[in-house]
């Protein structure tokens, strides 16, 4: 029974760290531009977004860490990418934005009392008095703040099932539903955080009771299989939503403003307060947890000479200063960074899920190396990279770190040799 409990804890938390307010926007618009066709761009968001998620968990609970997946590109590449992820999950990017969609989404509309200022200092105090005991944090989350939060949706989700807002749009038709879903899937980019968040929940596992490494796999698998099934659920429900109000609204309605609109015409006036605090719980658990997560991981890679609650502070105060810059600059500046080391992640994931096949360090390197390459060069917006295949889909790397991971695999010893030297001479 209590691992069942715990299982059930860990899957709310981990549930609530992945639905911020951006998955709470982007199902709805899916459901719009799709109509009567909702589900087949449903399935196809489904797969990029939470197919990712359980197969990147699944990848680095099974290896141990993430480091150990990164890493076989180089110990200095997967260091690298590691920590600058991390800082874009911290302070640079994605805690800041929490406190800055809350205030627009959740304070904003209903009062002029409270500057976003005064707002971002209040939200990061409590993201910090929550967040200060490591041990408690997948507790916090999973049995307080995310029953309040699914709460809120199945209110509104099913206000929208019982109470249709119209007739789905039946005159919507096109080949690209499914793969405009799995583009808009794979563009949260929600398996950034994999690594720290996996490594969390094991940790979360071991203050619990569970000392057995494979015992620690086996629950944080489960407990992810949990939270997937809740978004997939929450995510259905509300493009569903969209679908609703597709002959009312076209895909040139700002996602935003879609939400609002579908939320006063369910519930009035006082639907805007019930969105608010989804809103609200949805972007302080994330920013617990991702907060929670950062801290605990630069608390280890420098071998506890960073104090988890040092940086838990610093993360706080500097997050508070960066959230009031305003969401649309917050994600300005984080598209070009997150297009660079996102598809280095999945594809050394993927190749991690073979390496039964992918049996020596060659492959991830060289596949390594050529994603980081082209993700900056369509970083920069180079037309030549809309011409590789899969560039529509957003996965143009895919094909040639799959074609260097199969190079690299035939290769003989001598030239793995070589090629591992002068990777550690980078390093």
């Amino acid at each position: 029974m209590k691992q069942k409990v715990d299982i059930i804890v860990v899957g709310f938390a981990l549930f609530s760290i992945f639905f911020g307010a951006s998955n709470l926007i982007f199902p709805p618009f899916i459901g719009v531009t799709s109509g009567s066709e909702w589900l087949t761009s449903f399935l196809g968001f489904i797969l990029g977004d939470v197919g990712i998620i359980l197969l990147s968990i699944y990848a680095v609970a099974k290896a141990g860490s993430y480091q150990a997946i990164m890493g076989r590109a180089g110990k200095v590449f997967g260091v690298s990418l590691e920590v600058i992820t991390m800082l874009c999950l911290g302070p640079i990017i994605a805690i800041p934005r929490t406190a800055a969609t809350t205030f627009e989404l959740s304070i904003q509309p209903f009062t002029s009392g409270i500057n976003s200022a005064v707002f971002s200092v209040i939200f990061f105090a409590v993201t910090l008095l929550l967040t200060i005991r490591p041990s408690k944090v997948m507790d916090i989350i999973g049995k307080f703040l995310t029953p309040v939060l699914l709460l809120a949706l199945v209110f509104l989700i099913g206000k929208g099932f019982i109470s249709p807002l119209g007739s789905l749009n039946h005159t919507i038709t096109s080949d690209d539903l499914f793969a405009t879903g799995l583009t808009q899937g794979y563009q949260t980019m929600d398996a950034l955080a994999i690594g720290g968040i996996t490594a969390f929940m094991m940790t979360s596992f071991l203050s619990k009771g569970y000392t057995d490494k494979q015992e620690q796999i086996k629950l944080t698998i489960k407990s992810a299989i949990l939270a997937s099934c809740g978004l997939v659920l929450v995510y259905g429900g509300l493009t569903y939503l969209g679908a609703t109000v597709s002959t009312q609204f076209d895909g040139s309605v700002s996602q935003t403003a879609l939400l609002i609109a579908i939320t006063k015409q369910l519930m009035g006036q006082p639907g805007l307060i019930i969105l608010g605090i989804i809103v609200a719980f949805a972007c302080l658990t994330t920013a617990i947890g991702l907060t929670s997560v950062t801290s605990k991981y630069f608390e280890d890679v420098t071998n506890k000479k960073l104090k988890y609650e040092y940086v838990a502070i610093f993360i706080c105060v500097f997050s508070a200063i960066a959230s009031n810059v305003g969401v649309d600059t917050i994600i300005s500046l984080s598209v070009p960074v997150l297009t660079i080391i996102y598809p280095v992640s999945v594809a050394l994931i993927i190749l991690s899920l073979f390496k039964n096949f992918f049996t020596s360090k060659l492959p991830y390197i060289l596949a390594g190396y050529t994603t980081l390459v082209l993700s900056i060069l369509t970083a920069l917006q180079l037309p030549i990279m809309n011409q590789l295949p899969l560039a529509k889909l957003g996965f143009n790397w895919l094909l040639p770190a799959l074609i260097v991971a199969l190079v690299g695999q035939m290769m003989g010893a001598k030239q793995e040799i070589k090629i591992e030297s002068f990777v550690k001479e980078l390093d």
